[in-house]
């Protein structure tokens, strides 16, 4: 039934979604607004039936006296005796439509006023005038407007009911939909051990329901996203552990080569592959979340100094202010000197490293990072192509994005307005 109702109010809004306002957007705005007009509507239908029927059975039966009353009078007129106190020949206050049509020589009967108070009248012709007889009906009118109260009441007492009953229903379904969508972000987050596990997916007595079959979608397709990821992972650190002793042998023989340009060629490679082997090794354990930090307090300006020394490379070096951060010194050198590295590859001199309390920023004043890796972060071997060729971003922006996670600082990639690329490292403070 609820389902019936929730289609229902969907179709109604896609009528009227231009004059609506924002709060109907969510699912209890759309199922209040249809109870309300559906319930408000049926009232109106069911209070006007209700009113008519009473009303033309209450009329009817004023009627009914007010013609026995003037039949009562016309006999006592025509004998020549009294005609009663409720009887009157050519009243003033007779409506006009009922004096025609008894100077027309019928009788008729007809709401109108006596004295203030409402009154049925009924009147027929009697020697060329006007015989009526005026019947009170201030009771009548008293138990319309009763009736009509009690309609009022009664239908807002049964719409707040029916709200109540409603949002306690609909509740239900939308503590489900956001668990679930709770747990669909802690997944797309990197928690892949996080699951919906709803009750009634894992009881076939009970009738599934559509949130019941989009949960089990859903860990469904975490779980084959995380047995998939994982073998991939296993993958990635097999071949890059089976590489690692090959490579080993493979440096150590290279270093004995007789110093010529051919061998200077070969050692280059070889040492690039072994780079790229440690490098897979890392993402491998950091994409396991197999890395764990050496946390201490330290200051971060003598860090950020030693990393510029590690890497060997003309940065300019600007320390606004010092601060004492929590972290692993070992791995704040290892994501500024990947930072710096691909500054120095893929960007325009001068590069600069500034220190500012505990956030580090470095820039060059290239082209910028393109606009996948702003949209979407480092990807792995990503390449692109630029005026001056294909370019690439390769695993050190990835291994420094993920060893940032493991220090629990934030690492975020932005252009500069004035031209160049920006990463900016926020660290937790001691």
């Amino acid at each position: 039934m609820i389902r019936i109702l929730l289609r229902r109010a969907n179709r109604l809004l896609r009528l009227v979604r231009p004059g609506l306002p924002g709060w109907t957007a969510s699912l209890y705005g759309r199922f209040a607004l249809f109870i309300t007009v559906m319930c408000c509507g049926l009232a109106l239908v069911l209070g006007l039936l209700v009113h008519t029927s009473v009303t033309r059975q209450t009329v009817h039966q004023a009627q009914k006296e007010a013609l026995a009353g003037l039949a009562r009078a016309t006999d006592a007129y025509v004998a020549g005796e009294s005609i009663g106190k409720d009887a009157r020949v050519d009243p003033a206050e007779l409506p006009e439509s009922l004096r025609r049509i008894v100077l027309s020589g019928r009788r008729g009967t007809q709401l109108g006023t006596y004295r203030g108070m409402p009154t049925m009248w009924a009147a027929g012709p009697a020697d060329a005038r006007v015989l009526a007889y005026a019947l009170d009906y201030s009771a009548q009118e008293r138990n319309s407007t009763a009736l009509t109260r009690s309609i009022m009441g009664s239908s807002a007492l049964a719409i707040a009911l029916t709200l109540l009953i409603g949002f306690f229903a609909v509740s239900r379904i939308t503590r489900r939909l956001h668990s679930t969508a709770r747990v669909a972000r802690r997944i797309s987050a990197g928690d892949l051990d996080a699951r919906v596990d709803d009750q009634r997916a894992g009881c076939p007595a009970r009738s599934h329901d559509e949130v019941t079959v989009v949960s089990n979608a859903l860990d469904t397709m975490a779980a084959a996203l995380q047995s998939r990821l994982q073998v991939e992972q296993r993958f990635t650190a097999d071949v890059a552990h089976e590489l690692r002793t090959p490579l080993t042998g493979l440096h150590a023989a290279a270093e004995l080569l007789p110093p010529s340009r051919p061998t200077q060629l070969v050692q280059d490679r070889v040492r690039a592959l072994c780079r790229l082997t440690e490098d897979l090794l890392e993402i491998s354990r950091l994409d396991a979340d197999a890395e764990r930090a050496d946390l201490d307090a330290c200051d971060l300006g003598p860090i950020a100094q030693r990393a510029v020394l590690a890497s060997g490379l003309a940065i300019e070096v600007t320390v606004l202010g010092e601060a004492l951060v929590r972290t692993d010194r070992r791995r704040l050198e290892r994501v500024l000197c990947n930072l710096i590295a691909n500054a120095h590859k893929h960007g325009t001199a001068p590069v600069v490293l500034t220190v500012d309390g505990p956030t580090v920023t470095v820039r060059d004043h290239g082209g910028g990072y393109p606009a996948y890796l702003l949209e979407h972060g480092p990807q792995r071997f990503r390449t692109h192509t630029t005026r001056a060729g294909r370019s690439g971003h390769g695993l050190g922006l990835t291994i420094a994005l993920g060893q940032a996670r493991t220090l629990s600082a934030t690492l975020t990639f932005a252009n500069a307005p004035d031209g160049g690329a920006l990463a900016t490292l926020d660290l937790p403070t001691a």
